[in-house]
């Protein structure tokens, strides 16, 4: 039985087609991290590296959105649009210059596992590598990612914390 609880109020159209979108590439991932692993190939080290590859690309886009790189609420602007603070459930969002700590209360991609039978490790797993997006784009802005609780290890929000 999951330990993993992973459920949010409802959401605005725009909000359910970017959680149904989000759903759809991470039935990708795991997909194709269960299909790896079949074929007897070390799916996690490859789906990392390209996972934070993306990440860099998207931070180098958020870092160019950003009037002052250096400040994190500049970075929570150009990281956290208002579709994006719905989709995840966001609540709170703190940003200082040094800092930006963001609570997820909901995970379109843990939905997604969940509905692909996937055991609460393997979703623990996938969230983590997911995760290298978020550290990929940190590594662009020059900040650190504490990553502590998830919602996929049975925390009831992913709290993400950057720091200078």
């Amino acid at each position: 039985m999951s330990t993993i609880i992973n459920e949010t109020g409802p959401v605005d159209e725009h909000g359910a087609v970017n959680r149904a979108q989000i759903e759809h590439r991470a039935t990708w991932m795991g997909l194709i991290y269960d299909e790896m692993v079949k074929a007897g190939v070390n799916a996690e080290p490859i789906i990392r590296r390209a996972i934070r590859r993306c990440g860099q690309i998207h931070g180098e886009t958020i870092k160019q959105g950003c009037a002052d790189p250096a400040n994190c609420e500049d970075f929570r602007n150009a990281f956290l649009s208002e579709l994006v603070v719905k989709t995840f459930d966001m609540r709170p969002i703190s940003a200082g210059r040094d800092s930006l700590s963001v609570d997820f209360h909901y995970c379109a991609l843990i939905s997604a596992w969940q509905k692909l039978g996937f055991d609460d490790k393997t979703c623990d797993l996938l969230c983590d590598m997911a995760m290298e997006g978020d550290r990929g784009i940190a590594e662009i802005m020059g900040l650190q990612l504490e990553l502590n609780e998830t919602i996929a290890k049975g925390c009831s929000d992913c709290k993400l914390r950057f720091h200078k």
